[in-house]
């Protein structure tokens, strides 16, 4: 008998996949004694968006989270997805940091660290996957799983043998997009497991909607753990529903030995649980096989769809979609997992809604092509990489190597609104955000994003439930119904309605600072020196002052649209003869941000 074992992904991947990675703590707890008795491999509790969505949008300590699941969770192992050498950040970090950081998580209670690189780029596992084994904890090597002409078999297996030459205890194959198809991953594992003996975990979204075959095949082949999802928050481009995969292997020589039950049970708690996060929900996550062509995974797919909606772009997904498979062969066919899905996907977006390729090229895309990130797979376009980085040396080896020590200064940056080196490493992942969410918890002001509610009608809207109500603008009729209240924030307020039934957010100001900003200058371009953005964003930084001279295409501004910086170049060669933006400024297309004169 050869039992398949379980590792549930509902706490992490799962919520990822299908609410934006919104669920919260509180939702969690209750179910953990549940959760703790069905006798899965490991939980999947950690990692991934997870943190940036607790420190971003919930305004939860992701450390005190882990904690709590720990104590909840005594008898199962906890899981954690780490982005090799950029670990839970979009940029790489010096060793320190890498090293510092996991031996925090493993303090706190992860057992299992799943490692992996968004390019196969091995160079760039080695220092976690070494700080791991330093713990105590499982070292996961993952290979990121896609398809390309570069992309073979014989490379897979080369990857495997390599990362079991660096210490991994088991091996993952990561198909986040869902892109693996039955028979080849019966070919693929079998190869694998022929040449490696380690363990061997398949993760395979199920996006295409062939994820359980795949897994069945997987099985077949040799592999001996599967990773699945509680049935309320399975498919799409989520995971097979734990309970499906169980009562398939049933009575077989794989049995999983699981309660289906209690796996019923716990299903039934989250079932409740997701329809409090149905303003999140997307039309984009549920399962289509055009992910072959397009390969977008599903966390990106739901985080794309939102992001496209806060740019009031949602209609043109589709574009973006047909424009994403472009710009990843431009780019040397990268898989697409965090952080070059969003490096890829957001250069598509600025290639579709400003109208032209590589008009505006971001930051990340900038290093990605000078090679910041590692090696991609293939080569990159020559003229891309030209007009990203003109001239300026490539980087030829491991990344982190040009990076010098970060943790002292990091602490000292931070100061005292870090109490624990716990803070410091949040601090580290996400500066401006982590600065801001320790700011807010030192003055005992932290609060998080609104959730809709459920009811549609009877009460006030400070009550929380809905006020419905038609308007008539010129001769078509609109069905408003106000679902929520959020609260002030520098004297605005976050409304949170539907029209015609399209859940929508609306910021609301008091109008007299509205004319204020207008009369402060931002008015529409009109002018060649003109400086604008073509994107709704924050200002990041601003690089000029009133009276520099400035060259035709010096980079004046850094803006921040979808967790991803773009510098705003000066159109003409002049000098700065205004500037009406600063640093935290919320800027939209169209708007005169600074002004140059020839």
């Amino acid at each position: 008998m050869s039992k398949i074992n379980v590792t549930d992904v509902i706490l992490r991947d799962a919520h990822q996949s299908l609410i934006a990675t919104r669920m919260r703590t509180e939702d969690m707890l209750p179910i953990c004694d549940k959760l703790d008795k069905v006798g899965f491999w490991s939980l999947e509790v950690w990692g991934g968006a997870t943190f940036d969505a607790c420190v971003r949008f919930l305004k939860e300590d992701p450390w005190e989270r882990l904690r709590e699941l720990r104590k909840a969770l005594p008898n199962t192992r906890l899981q954690m997805l780490l982005r090799g050498q950029n670990l839970l950040g979009y940029r790489h970090y010096a060793d320190d940091v890498v090293e510092a950081f996991v031996a925090k998580a493993a303090e706190n209670g992860i057992d299992v660290f799943r490692v992996f690189d968004a390019l196969n780029d091995l160079r760039n596992l080695e220092v976690a996957i070494k700080a791991v084994k330093k713990a105590g904890k499982h070292a996961q090597g993952t290979i990121c799983y896609t398809t390309s002409p570069v992309h073979t078999e014989a490379l897979f297996v080369k990857q495997a043998q390599a990362l079991k030459d660096m210490g991994a205890d088991s091996i993952a194959i990561k198909d986040m997009a869902g892109l693996l198809t039955p028979y080849a991953t019966y070919d693929l594992v079998k190869a694998i497991k022929d040449a490696v003996d380690l363990p061997l975990f398949i993760h395979s979204h199920a996006t295409a909607g062939l994820a359980a075959q795949c897994q069945l095949k997987a099985i077949e082949a040799g592999a001996e753990h599967i990773d699945t999802a509680i049935s309320s928050f399975a498919w799409g481009t989520s995971h097979p529903a734990t309970e499906s995969q169980v009562a398939a292997l049933r009575g077989t020589q794989w049995d999983t030995g699981l309660d289906l039950e209690l796996l019923g049970e716990i299903a039934d708690y989250f079932r409740e649980v997701r329809k409090k996060y149905h303003q999140f929900e997307s039309e984009f996550t549920r399962e289509d096989v055009s992910v072959q062509i397009n390969q977008v995974p599903g966390g990106m797919m739901s985080n794309l769809a939102n992001q496209l909606k806060e740019q009031n772009a949602l209609g043109r997904i589709r574009e973006v979609f047909a424009e994403i498979p472009a710009v990843r062969k431009d780019l040397g066919y990268p898989p697409l997992v965090t952080p070059t899905s969003q490096i890829v996907g957001t250069q598509a977006v600025l290639n579709v809604l400003t109208g032209e390729r590589y008009k505006t090229i971001t930051n990340e895309v900038k290093r990605y092509l000078q090679g910041g990130y590692g090696h991609p797979p293939a080569e990159v376009d020559p003229k891309l990489r030209t007009k990203a980085v003109g001239k300026e040396d490539l980087i030829e080896g491991r990344p982190a190597d040009l990076l010098k020590p970060e943790m002292e200064r990091l602490r000292k940056d931070i100061g005292d609104l870090a109490e624990t080196d716990e803070d410091v490493l949040t601090f580290a992942m996400f500066q401006d955000i982590g600065r801001q969410f320790l700011e807010q918890r030192a003055a005992g002001t932290l609060e998080p994003e609104a959730l809709l509610p459920k009811e549609k009608a009877g009460r006030s809207v400070d009550e929380g439930v809905a006020t419905e109500f038609k308007i008539d603008v010129h001769g078509e009729t609109y069905q408003v119904a106000i679902t929520g209240v959020g609260g002030h924030e520098s004297g605005k307020r976050h409304i949170y309605l539907t029209l015609d039934g399209m859940p929508e957010e609306v910021l609301f100001e008091p109008l007299n600072a509205y004319v204020g900003a207008t009369a402060s200058g931002r008015q529409q371009a009109s002018a060649p020196g003109h400086v604008t953005t073509g994107m709704p964003g924050n200002i990041v930084d601003v690089l000029v002052a009133v009276g520099d001279k400035v060259s035709a295409g010096q980079p004046v501004l850094i803006t921040e649209a979808m967790k991803m910086e773009t510098e705003i170049q000066a159109p003409i060669a002049g000098t700065v003869t205004g500037v009406h933006v600063a640093k935290g400024d919320r800027v939209t297309p169209g708007e005169v941000l600074v002004e140059i004169e020839a």
